[in-house]
């Protein structure tokens, strides 16, 4: 198979599926064009503030007045020099480039008292949290560049789970001190951490009292920026974020370039980039290895991002690399507000969970559309290469020992405002070597998944394609290498094209078709003679559901 070079980036564009293109991506198509900071070339030293690189002096209020002196004389950079520096949370100011000299390491504090609850939000909802160790509220014209780490000491604010350590390591962690919990299961790094876990902590609209109590619980993500507009994250390393690490909400015209983002792969909630209802980004040449989704597509969650009612939307994603992750590309759980009108291209993803990742739940409401996938390579991938899944359950996506991950008898509902719609997907140019399943298609039974291409993919897992309540799915060569007894496994989907399947030789069944709501499903181009047996449909499958050519 031959992949696009470049960012020679999604070629045919039907005037059914109309999107926008990007063409400094090189594809012809015209994106609203993203604007980047510009700073006056004035440059301020958090030195000079009276900070100290000793690593025991807390700087907190001399890189902040730096800040805010170099805000008022109509911005500019703020230095932070090699060596290491000590903080506590850093706010940032319009008109202002933090730069991070290459050797300067940036070292948020791990004394939790030192970060005040605030009104933000977690999760898609509104919430109290800690404030973040670096945040911005309605500015513009903000950086963060250079070659320098910021680290947000999250090993003092993250719950583990025993699953993810070795019995050295929970020993040690253990040791060190905190609360484990009565299954010794789960460790807690403090008793209001503990409390706040086994509560059901409403996120918002009580007393601060309230939230004071189990304050440690309320972990902050490290990078927070609420509608601010022109943002540039260039060079810089995030590492050991508390919660999830960059989380723009509401922002416009961002981009993040050569960006390493590093967390833990045991981090509960430790996402490396979550866009939250933003628009207009590019998100370039970065790499993330984190503890649970590597890049992630969201806007809101159920009532109030519906309410919200803004999208993620125009966004460019290409040349990037995700380690151990959840997923590498994600979208969702939280999509309440709508996701459209994104490209993502020529992209590594190594040891994730999932590599494409397309999650959503009931509830949640907000259609997902228009989303352009060219030039993606995966290697040892847990659980499914490609992932449409609406029956998200809020939980590792491959099972812990024990678990189980069948879906379980779910009657058909009613549509609603809550219903969630992913539509209009075209994935090309995919290889992956080695995954539990090539494709896993879950739509629900009120609402299918619909109008996805996948083309030109070479996938070798142990499952190759299962698809459930779907329709006007179109796999065109696409290569399911799989050792399972059956390549192919269809039920209650509607106007399914599968053209050109390569498969192993003498497979015991190239597809199993089941389901009374199935029909239109088309065998096309296909050597069935290499397989033991081509077809077998279960006996509630309607006559003339299939057509071989």
């Amino acid at each position: 198979m031959k992949l696009i070079a470049g960012s020679a980036l999604f070629l045919i564009l039907t005037a059914f599926y109309p999107a926008p293109t990007d063409k400094s991506a090189g594809n012809g198509v015209d994106l609203p064009q993203v604007q980047t900071p510009t700073f006056k070339k004035d440059t301020v030293s958090i030195s000079k503030f009276g900070a100290v690189a000793d690593g025991l002096t807390l700087n907190t209020s001399a890189i902040n007045k730096a800040i805010e002196q170099c805000n008022r004389i109509g911005g500019g950079v703020v230095l932070i020099p090699r060596g290491l520096w000590l903080t506590g949370p850093v706010t940032l100011k319009s008109n202002v480039n933090l730069h991070l000299a290459e050797g300067a390491l940036l070292q948020f504090s791990d004394q939790r008292s030192i970060y005040p609850l605030v009104s933000t939000n977690w999760e898609g909802e509104d919430a109290v949290r800690n404030q973040a160790p670096i945040s911005g509220t309605d500015l513009e014209n903000i950086a963060i560049t250079g070659k320098g780490i910021l680290d947000g000491a999250g090993d003092v604010w993250r719950m583990v789970k025993r699953s993810k350590m070795t019995d050295d390591q929970w020993a040690k962690l253990v040791a060190s001190g905190g609360v484990v919990n009565d299954k010794k299961d789960m460790w807690y790094p403090s008793e209001q951490s503990f409390k706040g876990a086994n509560m059901a902590v409403k996120k918002s609209g009580q007393p601060m009292t309230y939230y004071e109590g189990i304050k440690d619980f309320l972990r902050p993500n490290m990078l927070s920026l609420l509608r601010c507009k022109r943002i540039l994250l260039e060079g810089v390393t995030f590492q050991n974020s508390p919660a999830w690490c960059l989380h723009p909400l509401l922002c416009e015209h961002f981009t993040l370039r050569k960006v390493t983002v590093k967390n833990p792969w045991y981090a509960q909630n430790g996402d490396g980039l979550d866009l939250e209802s933003c628009r207009n980004g590019l998100v370039e040449d970065c790499t993330f290895d984190v503890g649970d989704d590597g890049i992630c597509i969201k806007s809101g969650r159920d009532e109030q991002g519906r309410k919200r009612g803004i999208p993620t939307e125009n966004i460019i994603v290409r040349n990037c690399r995700v380690y151990h992750a959840h997923g590498g590309f994600v979208i969702g759980s939280e999509m309440s507000g709508g996701v459209r009108n994104l490209y993502v291209s020529n992209c590594q993803f190594m040891g994730t969970d999932v590599g494409l990742r397309f999650k959503t739940t009931r509830g949640r409401g907000g259609v997902v559309e228009n989303i352009f996938v060219d030039g993606i390579d995966m290697t040892n991938i847990a659980g499914e290469a490609i992932l449409f899944d609406m029956y998200y359950a809020a939980k590792d996506p491959v099972p812990q020992h024990g678990e189980s991950n069948e879906l379980p008898e779910i009657p058909v509902q009613p549509l609603s405002e809550g219903t969630p719609q992913f539509r209009s997907f075209q994935i090309r140019n995919v290889t992956c070597k080695g995954a539990e399943t090539g494709i896993l298609v879950r739509g629900l039974p009120e609402m299918a998944v619909k109008d996805i291409l996948i083309e030109n993919a070479v996938l070798q897992s142990r499952k190759g394609l299962v698809c459930i309540e779907a329709e006007n799915i179109r796999l065109k060569n696409v290569a399911l290498l799989t050792p399972a007894k059956t390549v192919m496994q269809l039920q209650n989907s509607r106007s399914i094209t599968l053209d050109n399947i390569r498969y192993v030789d003498k497979a015991d069944l190239l597809m199993h078709v089941s389901g009374d709501r199935t029909k239109e499903i088309r065998l096309l181009n296909t050597d069935t003679s290499r397989a033991k047996k081509a077809v077998e449909t279960a006996s509630n499958v309607p006559a003339n559901a299939l057509t071989m050519k």
